[in-house]
């Protein structure tokens, strides 16, 4: 059975009234925030380009972000559009920089309305909280994106498929598992699942809040 809270009835209701929109997405929303726009700009992210964050949540990347990239330049999904207005409604110095109509309700990654010319799309700590089909759904929607130059994800990785079977513990601390949620995932799987998908993934030294670990994934284009 899930133990995801994202998918409680509710959730995201109550915890908006009860002004913590920022805890919900994870907690160190400063130093997560700040490490998502230090590995985009390593990742060669510019005020021109054009940015989809997916899993936004209460824009603790868009806050950093939109002030950034030119102006209408940033994108936001995430499953719940309350979240993301609650984001832009507390969160933005400047919200005449990003047009509400930006932050789209996507619980299935089919990025609607998202224009062709995203060039970077990043998912920070979005899949730890979903099955790997959620990913190949990403990857595969993504491919319409002929402009994209690359695809930032995290995940949390077990060291090898007999300890994966069993719960295992990052080395921040976090249990993961591998049927419930937060999932752990082989480093091996998200490779195929890439290449399938039409992509070449790199996997990131950088160290990320929990364990996580980054993966830069680029499109294969023939």
């Amino acid at each position: 059975m899930s133990t995801n809270p994202y998918e409680t009835v509710g959730f995201y209701d109550s915890a908006i009234v009860a002004g913590r929109h920022r805890a919900i997405v994870g907690g160190r929303w400063e130093e997560t925030g700040r490490i998502e726009m230090a590995v985009l700009q390593e990742a060669g992210l510019l005020p021109h380009h054009h940015l989809l964050d997916i899993g936004a949540g209460a824009l603790r990347l868009g806050c950093k972000a939109v002030p950034y990239l030119d102006p209408g330049h940033y994108w936001a999904t995430d499953a719940s559009r309350k979240i993301l207005l609650a984001g832009y409604d507390n969160e933005l110095a400047d919200p005449e920089r990003l047009n509400p109509m930006q932050l789209v309700e996507d619980a299935v990654f089919e990025f609607p309305g998202v224009p062709a010319i995203i060039t970077h799309a990043i998912a920070f700590a979005v899949f730890p909280h979903l099955t790997m089909a959620y990913l190949r759904r990403a990857l595969t929607n993504l491919r319409r994106f002929d402009r994209l130059e690359s695809f930032l994800f995290t995940v949390f990785l077990a060291p090898d498929v007999v300890t994966a079977m069993s719960p295992y513990r990052q080395p921040d601390g976090v249990v993961t598992h591998d049927i419930r949620a937060p999932y752990h995932v082989l480093a091996e799987d998200v490779a195929h699942l890439a290449q399938c998908s039409g992509w070449q993934v790199t996997r990131s030294d950088v160290m990320l809040p929990r364990g996580q670990v980054l993966f830069v994934a680029q499109p294969i284009r023939l």
